[in-house]
């Protein structure tokens, strides 16, 4: 039976990267889960690769229509969700689907999915090393970078809410940890 890996993270943690890393491993047989998100494309993320980039508008009209098993409204306007035709698919072709969501989506992806599911915190070494990383990537505004580190303190509040916590302090060992969580709850279906 096809299983589902649910990361969160506070923005910054290194999760997009340890995801990344993971969806190369060829003998996990991942695939990413492509969230809806009402955010402009970053860099050069494409519609329906990175993420399905809709209007507001759009985003409700599938809200009204309950397409979503989960969906969040981060900021004023600036939704997240998981559409439930894009899931079904997946698990129906016997992939293992990857959800990349914010703690209140993984929260409801664990509930859904239950015992098919692992879900993965990965945290930052602390809000400071956090501030860092958001500032040295230069994708953000600094009003926004402070919503972000203002976010991350509460999300870290639901850390202990996750069946696994991954401090990343030094990449290649997050991933490393991560790997094996992740291998394992495949292979034996162990949280």
């Amino acid at each position: 039976m096809s299983k589902v890996i649910i990361f969160c993270a506070p923005s910054g943690s290194g999760k997009s990267t340890i995801i990344g890393s993971l969806m190369h491993r060829s003998e996990l047989s991942l695939a990413f889960s492509v969230s809806a998100t009402t955010r402009p494309p970053r860099g050069t993320e494409r519609d329906g690769v990175e993420y399905l980039f809709l209007t507001p508008e759009q985003f409700r009209c599938h809200i009204d229509a309950d397409d979503f098993i989960e969906y969040e409204e981060v900021y004023t306007d600036r939704f997240y969700g998981t559409l439930k035709t894009q899931v079904e698919r997946q698990l129906a072709a016997g992939q293992n689907v990857v959800f990349d969501v914010d703690v209140h989506g993984g929260m409801r992806l664990k509930k859904f999915f239950a015992e098919r599911a692992l879900s993965i915190f990965i945290q930052p070494p602390s809000l400071d090393a956090l501030r860092q990383r958001l500032t040295g990537r230069a994708t953000d505004s600094p009003e926004v970078i402070e919503q972000r580190l203002a976010r991350a303190g509460y999300e870290l509040t639901f850390a202990p809410r996750f069946d696994r916590v991954v401090v990343n302090d030094d990449l290649d060992t997050a991933i490393a940890e991560t790997y094996g969580i992740v291998s394992d709850f495949i292979n034996r279906g162990s949280v």
